[in-house]
């Protein structure tokens, strides 16, 4: 009798694409892992200080909470909203801001092109240039502010160098305390203060355009203003709308210098909504219409962001 032998069945061996992708799926995974605890403190922060602080003036808004009180808030609806819209002094704040950011942002934002412009040149002393041009930006806006306020007394040493100028013939300006001068005063000291900073981005934007444009616009015969409208500008396109939205959120956040300089006054012609904000909700303790104040002011600048990067958007 012939006996069969049956050799064992040999187990085939693992498909090494199968293997390769169960390890690339777990590098992925280790790679998601790793990246969510590297956001996570600033999602944290970013929650923290952004999201709970907007929910929390949302909610304050339509109650009558006071800052340091035993009674607690109540709902209140639009009570604060229509106080806010018939108060002459939030009126007065809004048309100071816009005439602020309305002055501001252009002034502002050519003169900075300007000197980016000039320091760009090829020429000797750049560097010096640029160190000077940024060193009121690197300095606090509260030591400036106080410069400044000295500065523009009324026997301080604009009104002294203005009078000497004109040989005596000037008569000199209590600038801070005269309502038609204090925010002109303060719009020239931030033109001043920020210049720099945004000639710098322009600066940045400016070193991004080719040569090679520069040198076949050159050979087209084209003069120094048709560089600038034909290769300059269209290459800057971007940088100018990053720098008007930047001016525009820091115009509208207008505050350090009124506290320091003149406290919204002289007959709150420097009020602004951010000043008036923090004035009704620490001073005066009302914290459900500084939230008003604050959830206004939100409003505002959405719109007018959105307005601006409308018009400066690219065009097919």
């Amino acid at each position: 009798m012939t006996t069969h032998t049956v050799a064992p069945a040999q187990a085939e061996p693992a498909h090494p694409t199968s293997t390769s992708t169960r390890g690339r799926r777990r590098a992925l995974k280790g790679e998601r892992s790793a990246a969510a605890w590297m956001i996570s403190p600033a999602l944290v922060l970013f929650a923290l200080f952004l999201l709970i602080p907007i929910a929390l003036a949302f909610g304050l808004a339509f109650t009558d909470t006071r800052l340091i009180s035993p009674r607690p808030g109540q709902f209140v609806g639009l009570e604060n909203f229509a106080y806010l819209f018939s108060d002459p002094v939030f009126w007065a704040s809004v048309r100071n801001t816009f005439l602020f950011a309305v002055v501001v942002v252009p002034v502002q934002a050519g003169s900075a092109l300007l000197l980016a412009l000039l320091v760009n040149a090829k020429v000797r002393g750049t560097t010096f240039f640029r160190t000077v041009y940024f060193l009121p930006v690197v300095t606090s806006m509260v030591v400036v502010s106080l410069l400044w306020r000295f500065m523009y007394q009324k026997d301080g040493l604009i009104n002294q160098a203005l009078s000497g100028l004109t040989g005596g013939l000037y008569s000199p300006i209590d600038w801070l305390n005269d309502p038609v001068w204090a925010l002109p005063a303060i719009m020239f000291m931030s033109i001043w203060q920020g210049v720099a900073f945004h000639m710098v981005i322009w600066l940045a934007g400016l070193q991004t355009i080719p040569a090679e444009r520069y040198e076949a616009s050159e050979i087209d015969g084209a003069n120094r203003l048709q560089q600038f409208r034909f290769v300059t500008w269209p290459g800057l396109r971007q940088t100018a709308t990053l720098i008007l939205v930047t001016i525009t959120i820091a115009s509208f956040s207008l505050f350090t210098q009124i506290a320091v300089m003149t406290q919204g006054g002289p007959l709150d012609s420097t009020t602004t909504v951010v000043y008036q904000a923090v004035r009704t909700g620490y001073q005066q303790l009302q914290t459900g219409l500084a939230s008003a104040i604050s959830l206004v002011f939100f409003v505002l600048v959405l719109i007018v962001s959105g307005i601006q990067r409308y018009l400066t958007r690219e065009r097919s």
